[in-house]
């Protein structure tokens, strides 16, 4: 079995441990490092190649948003799971343009960090449900206030992919979709490949968030 190559970074060492207790539990799941600060993490990033990292929000000699945005920059194709206790706006903001897969309140399940980490594998993300209707809500609002919609000729997605773009924004995994859709995963998965390429984004929470900001769907405002 290829399992998850993960990196631990956090400023608390009891936190370190207890993240790699719980994921030394699983078997598909390998912990192959720990970094107490961001320049760590980075360096570490760099020597260990993880899959997903597991980044603190508040750290010293390099805060978790800097450390992200420098390994999204090297490595893009690297999960990165923001781990906080805040839920301010800007944290989550900053995050999410530093290039941030999934991000998640430290006081989450540890069922909720493993089912993160299993699904940025998969090239999905995974966001608290309380983190993502923030981001979701002001992107809506900073495409409003500009009033300008991008056409979906500009970015040469079809209706099939424009269709699977709404349903990636409404938090649908690959599996959700292909049964709304009657489509197979592989099919989902190439749909949303093929987005992705299109729009030059990295993870599912950028196409959803470009998609919002450029105008080119719309959220219920009832949600």
């Amino acid at each position: 079995m290829e399992k998850i190559k993960v990196l631990i970074a956090d400023d608390h060492r009891v936190v370190r441990e207890g993240l790699a207790a719980i994921l030394k539990t699983k078997e598909d799941i390998h912990v192959i490092g720990e970094a107490q600060d961001g320049a760590e993490a980075v360096e570490k990033a760099r020597a260990l190649l993880p899959d997903v990292i597991l980044m603190d929000v508040s750290m010293p000699r390099m805060g978790g948003v800097e450390a992200t945005r420098q390994v999204k920059r090297e490595f893009p194709h690297i999960g990165i799971v923001a781990l906080t206790m805040y839920e301010e706006q800007q944290y989550i903001f900053d995050l999410v343009r530093a290039g941030a897969t999934g991000y998640l309140l430290k006081d989450s399940e540890s069922s909720q960090i493993v089912a993160a980490i299993r699904a940025i594998y998969r090239g999905e993300s995974l966001i608290h449900p309380s983190v993502a209707s923030k981001i979701l809500a002001e992107f809506s609002l900073m495409a409003q206030k500009k009033g300008k919609k991008s056409s979906w000729a500009e970015h040469d997605l079809t209706e099939r992919e424009i269709t699977v773009l709404r349903l990636v924004a409404d938090g649908k995994t690959n599996k959700e979709i292909a049964n709304n859709l009657d489509l197979s995963e592989k099919t989902v998965k190439n749909h949303v490949r093929n987005i992705f390429h299109k729009l030059q984004v990295y993870d599912r929470t950028q196409a959803a968030i470009l998609a919002i900001r450029k105008g080119l769907i719309e959220l219920d405002p009832k949600r």
